[in-house]
This record gives structure tokens, sequence and C-alpha cells, in this order.
């Protein structure tokens, strides 16, 4: 479970860091959709507070990923509780986008399923995990 969910956080880093890349060499990224991403990158809602949303995603993914670095019940609850996070955040731009924008970017839509699985793999193994001293038969 693990490795399936550091696997998808370096997936959505390597996602948030392309956009990143692109938000400040002031380039367009590439798209699938016709002017998609361009508009929801040069959009009124790319940035949060002067950060750009791709520079929030990068940090996401990074504490995600050190999370998962660790074991415990603690790292595997941040792991969760980042993970759902991030989720509820894609699921506004998602919106944004949709319902604001009227453009959908592919590359959004991947962070977006990237939060999504990292939301079920972190939760799954939280749920799963046994504390601390639990002694199992075989």
């Amino acid at each position: 479970m693990r490795a399936a969910a550091i696997g998808v956080a370096l997936a959505g880093l390597g996602i948030a860091g392309y956009l990143t890349a692109v938000h400040y060499s002031g380039g367009t990224p590439v798209c699938a959709v016709a002017h998609g991403c361009a508009t929801v990158q040069r959009s009124d809602y790319a940035s949060l507070a002067g950060v750009p949303v791709a520079v929030l995603g990068m940090l996401g993914y990074v504490a995600i990923l050190a999370a998962l670095a660790r074991d415990g019940e603690a790292w595997r609850t941040a792991a969760a509780f980042l993970s759902l996070a991030g989720l509820a955040f894609s699921g506004w731009l998602t919106y944004v986008e949709v319902g604001i924008l009227n453009a959908i970017c592919i590359w959004c839509v991947g962070s977006a399923v990237c939060m999504a699985l990292l939301s079920v793999l972190t939760t799954v193994r939280l749920l799963r995990a046994e504390p601390a001293g639990a002694v199992t038969t075989r």
C-alpha cells in the first residue's frame, strides 16, 4: 500500500512540478484540450494569496511523501489527512474549472486523480494498520 501511494504521490509531484515550471517560465502548458490549460493557468484562480496553486500542490505532495516515508500511526494519519485535504482542494479547483472558467486542464485533472487515489490508499493504509503492540495470530 505504501509503495503504491509513493508512486502516485511522485506522479502528482511531477505534474505539480511541471505546472510550476510553466508558471514561472511564463509559458503555456501543453494541453490536449484546446486552450483549457492556458485558460486555467492564466485565471485569477491560479494562485491563492499570491502563491501559485501549482506550488501549493508541490508542497502538498512533498508533505505526503514525507509522511509516507515514516511509519507509525501518527504518520499514517498525517498522510491520510493531507491526502484528504488535497482531495478537497482539488475538488474545489475542479468546480472552479468547470463551473466558473468553463475550461478543463488535463494536468489539473491528472493531479485531482492522483489526490483521489492517494486519499483511498492512505486511508485504507491507516485503517488496516495494527495498533502498536498488537499481537497477531496466523
